[in-house]
């Protein structure tokens, strides 16, 4: 397997597209409110990535996806395509953004409580947004994948939720989808050893009920079985000489 280890010019691109890709859910959150059709949310990031940025956008097309974002509401799990549907008080929403910037990419994804909210749907994302910043922490040459798996499964499994095993995080950089695969559960020493200058996202996906999914024949939309809510939260992260630093971080957050 292998892994692509980037050096400062490239780890440079990379901070730079994942600034942008951040930046694109920071704007779109004033958006997201009761009534407003997930597909309005696309054409703004879209509008926004080509025309503010200048940048591209990496989810459209690729491998025949139809739009510009993910939004993933409720029980949908990841790839929610945007659509005329509107949001409504209670709602949780995923959206996923991926840009292309001088040939690299950066991918990042957040949560957002739509109107008045529920103590579930803030539950859920609370503690989805706990295990990825769980996982973040133990990244440090030295350690290996399992460490960050467990990590993030140790914490869901401890709040009575669980974790969605079919899809993971993935190494990235001028390829969208690069190796490794970040498994978002697993076993503390077990896997490739993280080593400076690998990047690559984290992106764990918490069901408030059992951990199985389904998809649907749109073949991307991706839900929970039994129908219950699932929250996702995401970033980008480059493995440094003594831990991590995160590339997509939002304006005032700190892991």
């Amino acid at each position: 397997m292998a892994i692509n280890i980037k050096n400062n010019i490239e780890q440079e691109k990379m901070r730079t597209a994942g600034h942008l890709a951040s930046e694109i859910l920071t704007m779109i959150g004033e958006h997201i409110k009761p009534g407003v059709p997930t597909k309005q949310l696309d054409k703004i990031c879209h509008d926004y990535i080509v025309n503010i940025q200048n940048t591209i956008p990496a989810n459209l097309g690729y491998k025949g996806f139809p739009a510009t974002i993910c939004t993933s509401v409720n029980h949908v799990v990841c790839h929610g395509i945007p659509n005329e549907k509107t949001l409504k008080h209670g709602d949780i929403i995923n959206i996923d953004v991926t840009v292309i910037k001088d040939g690299f990419h950066g991918d990042t994804s957040r949560m957002y409580l739509v109107g008045k909210t529920t103590k579930q749907g803030e539950r859920i994302a609370e503690v989805a947004y706990e295990c990825l910043c769980n996982g973040i922490r133990v990244v440090k040459p030295g350690n290996r994948l399992g460490d960050i798996g467990h990590a993030i499964q140790n914490h869901a499994e401890k709040n009575y939720f669980s974790v969605v095993k079919e899809y993971c995080g993935h190494g990235i950089g001028e390829i969208y989808h690069d190796e490794p695969q970040i498994l978002h559960y697993g076993t503390p020493g077990t896997g490739i050893e993280l080593k400076e200058g690998m990047t690559f996202t984290i992106e764990p996906m918490i069901n408030s009920g059992k951990a199985a999914v389904r998809l649907l024949s749109d073949e991307w939309t991706v839900v929970t079985k039994d129908h219950s809510l699932s929250a996702q939260w995401e970033h980008t992260i480059l493995v440094t000489n003594n831990g991590y630093e995160v590339l997509t971080l939002a304006p005032n957050e700190t892991i």
